[in-house]
């Protein structure tokens, strides 16, 4: 079965994590996937595929004969899709021979356009998957998985021929609720069994990364006083008001719409409340860790002054770190990217590496003992009703899997 072909079928469970779920996982659908998955694995023959309580999924694949010195290397993709669009009953377009023009998304009314998304241009000729504009694809991450399986089938179907790749110990793990952070933490190290690890989480087929945000959460509570207005001079504190000048506060400029590259920012996610009682929530990036503690300086500044503005206790910041820049622990690993780069050469790809604006598994992995920089997956426009991918990004991102593999089973 080619990576593809899995996608389709793996879209079709609905796997979105929720933001304000109290277990682990955050949603119960997300063990339809890692069961199909448990299943697949075992018709392939990964004997020690299972599944546990939190819905992390685990297989490994014995090194082959000679090779078992070799470090046991990982792959890693996530189950969930994002929670900010729609990821129920996806119904994938499938457009042979892209002519690189204006894909129309079904009958939604929005359009796939090249002006929007240079990326297309370079999809023409390909066989190009598509939303129909009523979801989310769900290509992050069952592209990643569908391109780990396949690697994983094509790996044990040939440990039987003359064309067999030698690799070492290969580890597998699918991850729950990576979209709201927290898809490595509860990874069992030890069960997964890998030295060094890659996630499948990025977009197109040529990428290595293994530069990450340092990222927090930021909340204000903010308590008021309310009053009737007619008698409120000098006596109310509105608490919507004060949540609006805690985010004017904020350096202009810095927001997510504002910044590229390796720019850090403050992105505003909520205000919500009423006189009495109002919150804003913030998440705070930046690549530079100086940078990332200045920011979040900034913030308890805020908080200290609006106390001393309004009374002891009016504001209350509470401040999440969530992950920090695995580039810190790939450094000491850079055999990982040059191995990655190398491979993608070999196989006529001009590797592309650049700060990712977000984290993966990898980070939190990383700095739990783990290296673990992440792939491409051959997607694009993730997140949203535009998300597409194609067949033939697909296949490539199998191959540099399997590139890989043959990498470290050699001196």
């Amino acid at each position: 079965m080619r990576a593809y072909e899995r996608l389709i079928k793996y879209v079709q469970i609905h796997t979105t994590s929720d933001p304000e779920g109290t277990s682990v996982p955050s949603t119960e659908r997300q063990f339809d996937l890692a069961r199909e998955l448990v299943k697949e694995m075992k018709m392939m023959g990964i004997a020690d595929a299972r599944v546990d309580e939190k819905c992390y999924v685990y297989g490994s694949i014995p090194a082959s004969e000679g090779c078992e010195n070799y470090p046991a290397m990982g792959f890693l993709a996530h189950l969930d899709t994002a929670p900010d669009f729609n990821g129920k009953d996806v119904k994938p377009q499938i457009i042979p021979v892209y002519d690189g023009g204006v894909v129309e998304l079904g009958d939604s009314g929005l359009k796939l356009d090249p002006s929007v998304f240079p990326s297309l241009a370079g999809l023409k000729g390909r066989t190009l998957i598509t939303t129909d504009g009523t979801s989310l694809l769900g290509a992050d991450d069952k592209a990643g998985i569908a391109a780990i399986m396949t690697a994983a089938e094509t790996l044990l179907s040939r440990d039987k021929w003359e064309d067999a790749i030698p690799h070492g110990k290969i580890c597998l793990a699918f991850t729950p609720d990576e979209e709201i952070g927290g898809g490595a933490e509860d990874l069992d190290l030890d069960a997964f069994g890998a030295k060094y690890a890659f996630t499948l989480d990025g977009e197109a087929e040529n990428e290595v990364e293994y530069e990450t945000f340092n990222a927090a959460s930021a909340k204000f509570d903010i308590h008021g006083l309310s009053i009737h207005p007619g008698e409120a001079k000098d006596k109310m504190i509105n608490a919507v008001l004060l949540a609006t000048e805690i985010i004017n506060m904020l350096p202009a400029g810095q927001t997510p719409r504002d910044t590229e590259g390796y720019e850090g920012f403050f992105h505003l996610m909520q205000i919500s409340g009423n006189v009495e009682q109002a919150e804003a929530s913030l998440i705070v990036r930046d690549h530079d860790r100086n940078l990332f503690e200045e920011r979040l300086s900034l913030l308890r500044q805020i908080e200290k002054k609006m106390n001393e503005t309004y009374g002891e206790g009016t504001v209350a910041l509470t401040i999440k770190e969530q992950y920090r820049n695995m580039a810190e622990k790939i450094r000491e690993n850079m055999h990982l990217i040059d191995n990655a780069k190398m491979v993608m050469v070999g196989m006529g790809l001009e590797p592309v590496t650049h700060p990712v604006r977000g984290g993966t598994d990898g980070a939190q992995l990383s700095f739990r003992g783990l290296p673990c920089p992440n792939l491409g997956t051959g997607g694009h426009a993730f997140h949203g009703p535009y998300e597409h991918i194609t067949v033939e990004g697909m296949d490539k991102v199998v191959e540099v899997i399997l590139g890989i593999i043959y990498a470290y089973a050699h001196d």
